[in-house]
Formats: structure tokens, C-alpha cells, sequence
């Protein structure tokens, strides 16, 4: 199997560690174990039950009371619906595997998490992009996705909200792509995991999974509850999806450990609390990037909707790769190159992982910028 290598986790492992100011990162900043047991009120009777814990095989499909709480998340799925995974990748190569054949024809948007549309191609699938345009402010545009089903879709791959733009697709547009994909027989994936990280409580958006029968989508702990080390995900989807899907599974992962589901229980019994610190994080934080981007001329963005990433557009005529080596080198801050995406003069910053951070990497960025202009730099078409 031919597989194209991954461009953002490639560009992530070869720079993050050694950043001084990571604006890369798409993670609410993550809690410390002592500040969930902290939020649980409960922290030495877990203590006391995770160090008495026998270290074998967890419960195969999953723990379920977590999986019991999973399902709270959505409208209308139950327990049985949700199979848990290591991490929100593992849930996204599950589905995929299950949901794809050689030969399917398969329409994913882009720009997005690349493994949702190099994954169906290397399983042999035809794959066709519906490209998000800034100025339809990175949704779908139905007309174009007709059209680019016109000759028949087996599956139609979304991501809400979206990885790098931030970008929200509502009820109506998500219930108008249902439509679609009921009138051609085609399933789709959603993954989600951003979701629950509106920034404007009135823009909630409910899942995929609640709007469409033949919807599967993917969530897990990393994001909306800044637990990425946990290393546990899950996918929810039709019955007769998750038997298909637990039968891969056995391929891949035997349980997901016990440690990481005992702590991601914690975590969704808290989620109230949780939800709470981190919504207060991610809106503060999208406004002090919105305050900078309006400062800088040569710097453009559609404002996120919901989420911790957003897309940058910069009118110089630098590479995205070259713009950020130099950026890093120059002062140690740390972006995604748009060619992550295959979209040059973007750039995308992940802006809640800590808020002193941000405002120096902004202000590194500024200087960095500053550079270019003394240097005459060329110019590109902006937005």
C-alpha cells in the first residue's frame, strides 16, 4: 500500500519540541493528572482505585460506563453505538477502514486533517476534494459538492468543526448535506473532534451522528478536554457499523488501557467543569488573535467559529515551508506551513495552549514580519 507521507505530524515531530514559542499546538493547554483529580473532588479514591488496578486487558470495546457517558454527548446514541479507540486518529483510521473500498468513490473537504483524505486513497479509493474557499468562509458549497457527486458518492468526509479554519458547518448546511448524501445512498464521516468548543454558545452545532442514519463520526479526550496524553478516542455510528468497525479493530488495538479510560471516566464526569475552563481559554485567546491579525496589514483571516485552530493569510511571496523555518530560526516561534495543506500564503496557529505564549509568539510573528517588509519582499494577491 502506497501512503503519502503525513504532512502536518512529519512537520510537528521535526520542530515542536524544540520551539520556544508554540503557536503550532491544537490542544486546549492541557491539564496536569493533579488538576482533573482536583476537579473530580474525589482525588483520593481514585488514587486509591488506579494504584490498586490489576495492569491487563481493559474491557475489549470499552469500559462501559465511559461508554455510557460518551453517548451522553450525543442526542441519540446509545452505549452500544460507541466503540472506544487510542485516540481520535486511531477512531478516524477505524472508520475509514471499515467505511472504504478499493474503487469507492470518495469526497472529503479540504483543507483538512490530511489523514481524512490520504487514508481513503491509499485504501484504493477515488478521491475528490471539495475545496473550502475563504470567501464562502471555508464551508461547503453545495453546488460544488453536487456537482462533484453528480456521478455517484459511496462516502462524503467532513470535518466540524474544521482543522486548520475553524470553520463551523450549522444545522441547516449539515441537514442539506444529509439530504444529499440520503438522495445518493452514500455514508458520511464527520470527525468531530473539536466539537463542544463553540466560541458563542449560541452557535452549537449538534452531531453529524444525530442528523443522518447512515453517519459515522469520530471524537476523543485530546481537545475539547485538553487530554491528548490519555490517548483515547471513539467512533459512534449505526449498529451494524460498530460490529464492521470491532471486527477491525481486533487488527489493531486488543483494549485501550485501563489507566487512560479510568482518567478519561474523571474527565467526563467533570465535564461541566472542564468545559468551562476551556471555553473560557479558547474565547479569550481567539480574541487576543483577532486584536493582532486586525494590527497587521499583511495578514488576513476568516474568524474562527469554533475550535483552537485558525488559517492565516500572509501576502508575501515566501513559501509557507521557507516563511515558517525562517520564523523559527529567527526567534523560536513555531507555526504550520499552509503547504501542510497544499495551500501556499497560509499558515496555520493554535492559540489556546497558554496565553503568554501566544502573545509572545504573535509578537515574534510581528517582528518576523517587520523583517520581511525592511527586506522588500515581494507581494501576493490578498483576500
Amino acid at each position: 500500500m502506497k501512503i503519502k507521507p503525513f504532512g502536518v505530524e512529519e512537520w510537528m515531530n521535526k520542530y515542536e519540541m524544540e520551539a520556544v514559542y508554540n503557536i503550532a499546538e491544537t490542544c486546549v493547554d492541557s491539564l496536569t493528572v493533579e488538576e482533573l483529580l482536583e476537579l473530580s473532588g474525589e482525588k483520593e479514591k481514585i488514587l486509591k482505585d488506579i494504584t490498586s488496578m490489576r495492569v491487563t486487558y481493559g474491557n475489549i470495546h470499552g469500559h462501559p460506563q465511559l461508554k455510557e457517558l460518551i453517548s451522553s454527548l450525543y442526542e441519540s446514541v446509545k452505549p452500544e453505538n460507541i466503540l472506544t479507540s487510542t485516540g481520535g486518529i486511531s477512531a478516524n483510521f477505524l472508520a475509514l477502514f471499515t467505511l472504504v473500498e478499493p474503487g469507492h468513490r470518495v469526497v472529503s473537504v479540504a483543507p483538512t486533517y490530511q489523514q481524512l483524505y490520504s487514508l481513503p486513497e491509499a485504501f484504493g479509493a477515488c478521491v475528490k476534494l471539495l475545496e473550502l474557499q475563504p470567501e464562502n468562509n471555508f464551508l461547503p458549497d453545495m453546488e460544488e459538492l453536487e456537482r462533484l457527486c453528480r456521478d455517484g458518492v459511496d462516502l462524503i468526509i467532513l470535518n466540524n468543526p474544521n482543522n486548520p479554519t475553524g470553520a463551523l458547518i450549522d444545522r441547516a448546511l449539515m441537514e442539506n448535506i444529509a439530504e444529499l448524501a440520503r438522495q445518493k445512498g452514500a455514508w458520511i464521516l464527520c470527525d468531530e473532534a473539536y466539537r463542544g468548543l463553540e466560541h458563542k454558545e449560541e452557535d452549537k452545532v449538534p452531531s453529524m451522528v444525530d442528523i443522518y442514519e447512515k453517519a459515522v463520526v469520530t471524537g476523543s479526550m485530546s481537545k475539547v478536554f485538553s487530554l491528548a496524553g490519555l490517548r483515547l478516542g471513539w467512533v459512534a455510528g449505526p449498529s451494524d457499523f460498530i460490529r464492521e468497525c470491532a471486527l477491525r479493530r481486533d487488527y489493531t488495538t486488543i483494549s485501550c488501557g485501563q489507566i487512560d479510560e479510568a482518567l478519561a471516566l474523571v474527565a467526563l464526569k467533570s465535564k461541566e467543569k472542564i468545559l468551562a475552563r476551556n471555553l473560557s481559554i479558547v474565547r479569550e485567546s481567539v480574541e487576543i488573535v483577532d486584536s493582532w491579525v486586525k494590527s497587521e496589514e499583511r495578514i488576513k483571516w476568516v474568524r474562527p467559529k469554533a475550535g483552537t485552530t485558525g488559517f492565516l493569510f500572509y501576502d508575501y511571496a515566501k513559501p509557507s515551508e521557507e516563511f515558517c523555518i525562517d520564523l523559527f530560526r529567527t526567534n523560536g516561534t513555531f507555526l504550520v506551513p499552509g503547504k501542510c495543506f497544499d495551500r501556499e500564503n497560509w499558515l496555520r496557529i493554535g492559540y489556546a495552549y497558554g496565553k503568554e505564549t501566544l502573545k509572545k509568539g504573535l509578537e515574534g510573528l510581528s517582528s518576523y514580519l517587520r523583517e520581511l517588509e525592511e527586506a522588500n519582499v515581494g507581494r501576493v494577491t490578498l483576500l
